[in-house]
């Protein structure tokens, strides 16, 4: 039951980080916009697949960083750091596609395994976000198959945001092209967990 809670957490966070727009779902937009579907879906497919490593990569760092004494004494602190880092930059405006993106041939499902490995901000964001789990004790990696159901949550967590794009992309494409709250919204939501953790902090 604990695998499936973890499971959750991940793809929650996953599906919710990935809402602002970006190179990889507006790419996903727009090649469901054209009608190219099974292309988009490739994509994603690809983004999908590319979320898992880096995820767990993102992890290890904070095991790593988790090991050092100076960290573990103010973990409560770096967490609130981090999270009200993620949570600003997240409320920048994204930087369009570059050249390389438009070069990158038709076919979607290595144009996303492309796109996503030039695009590796998954690693600090979920570094960030176990850290802030962890120390919120809403989370518990012990094992090597909790860690493996967390990493799979946030992967599928990616493919269900994408796929919505793609079957809801007509509907959707106002709002995510061009609404202010749906880009700010996922910023926001980190910068309350900041300000939750540093509240913890100061106060308890």
């Amino acid at each position: 039951m604990y695998h499936f809670y973890v499971f959750l957490l991940g793809f929650f966070f996953s599906f919710v980080g990935s809402i602002p727009p970006g190179t990889l779902n507006v790419t996903v937009l727009q090649l469901a916009l054209q009608d190219k579907v099974a292309i988009a879906k490739r994509f994603a497919l690809a983004v999908a697949i590319i979320e898992y490593p880096y995820a767990w990569i993102g992890v290890q760092f904070e095991y790593w960083l988790s090991s050092s004494p100076m960290v573990v004494h103010n973990f409560q602190l770096i967490a609130a750091v981090v999270m009200t880092a993620l949570g600003i930059f997240n409320l920048l405006p994204s930087k369009p596609a570059n050249g390389l993106a438009k070069k990158i041939s038709e076919s979607g499902f290595r144009r996303g395994l492309v796109l996503s490995i030039l695009n590796p901000m998954a690693i600090p964001y979920w570094m960030g976000f176990t850290a802030y789990l962890k120390a919120q004790g809403w989370i518990s990696l012990s094992t090597t198959s909790l860690l493996h159901s967390y990493v799979l949550g946030t992967s599928v967590g990616a493919l269900a945001l994408l796929f919505s794009l793609i079957r809801f992309s007509r509907k959707v494409a106002p709002y995510l092209q061009g609404n202010f709250l749906v880009r700010t919204i996922p910023g926001f939501v980190l910068l309350a967990l900041g300000l939750y953790a540093f509240a913890r902090y100061l106060f308890l």
